[in-house]
């Protein structure tokens, strides 16, 4: 029987073994850059691990609610970030919020690196992939949707769980860690669950934003869309500044927030360069 046929049938319920192939797509993707010593591996490599995890997890009876529509969703996540990643490694321009993590400065610590990639892909990519595998009638069935998020909050359990094995990469890559990253270390456990969560609760609020813009036009879709672009390629940038990142994270929260009114960020934009074109030099 062949893969289409079995789905149709329900006979296979991880969807003819999507995040396999997603998985090989990604270890292609990562041989030249291993070889090259991009900085762009660190991320990369990181996600693949991740993805591995969750897929051992989805093959796993009992490991969601719904497994397959979590690889489904899993997959059109990764997606978002391996479409920017192609466009960049062929020149092209991606979003801004993947074009300034790509774009980051030579030497950054490779904690940093990973927390850009990160951010880029939860604050932006992560509110469309939910888009992807949610109707916007079934936004509307409460009912789903909590079943959903309990999926969302199984995979942001697999992610805490990475971090301390990811603390353990990311320090092969570095050398040792300094005294201070040692001190810090059950902080960036406790801090990741914490910033996962805070941003769950935004990437939910701002999936529901696009829903409802989405309802309305194409055009309305697209602004709130590049409402989100806009805040996401900011905090990303924010990002980028001397200190201890995860600091910063616990004061200023990971996740973005659309605001209530579209158009708010654009006013917001437009008033600070008033404010700055007024101010006495």
């Amino acid at each position: 029987m062949n893969c289409r046929v079995g789905l149709l049938r329900g006979q296979n319920r991880h969807n003819c073994r999507m995040i396999d192939a997603l998985i090989e797509r990604m270890k292609e993707l990562l041989e030249p850059m291993e070889a090259a010593g991009d900085p762009k591996r660190i991320f990369h490599a990181t996600y693949l691990r991740t993805t591995i995890a969750v897929a051992e997890e989805i093959k796993r009876p009992g490991g969601f609610a719904d497994p397959a529509w979590t690889e489904r969703w899993d997959v059109a996540f990764a997606e978002l970030y391996l479409d920017a990643l192609e466009q960049i490694l062929a020149g092209e321009q991606p979003s801004r919020p993947w074009a300034i993590a790509f774009g980051a400065r030579q030497g950054l610590p490779v904690v940093n690196r990973l927390l850009l990639g990160m951010n880029a892909h939860i604050n932006y990519d992560l509110p469309q992939a939910l888009l992807a595998v949610i109707t916007d009638e079934e936004f509307d069935d409460a009912e789903l949707i909590a079943r959903r998020e309990a999926d969302h909050k199984a995979i942001d359990d697999i992610l805490a769980s990475r971090v301390s094995p990811e603390g353990d990469e990311l320090a092969s890559i570095n050398g040792p860690t300094s005294t201070l990253n040692r001190l810090l270390k059950p902080f960036n456990q406790s801090g990741t669950r914490r910033f996962l969560r805070e941003a769950r609760q935004k990437v939910w609020a701002n999936a529901l934003s696009l829903s409802q813009a989405r309802r309305t036009s194409a055009g309305a879709y697209a602004a709130r869309l590049a409402e989100l672009e806009e805040l996401s390629a900011a905090k990303v940038t924010e990002l980028q500044a001397p200190g201890q990142v995860l600091l910063k994270l616990a004061v200023k929260g990971f996740g973005v927030r659309l605001p209530d009114h579209p158009g708010g960020v654009n006013n917001s934009l437009t008033a600070r360069k008033r404010g700055r074109q007024t101010r006495p030099p």
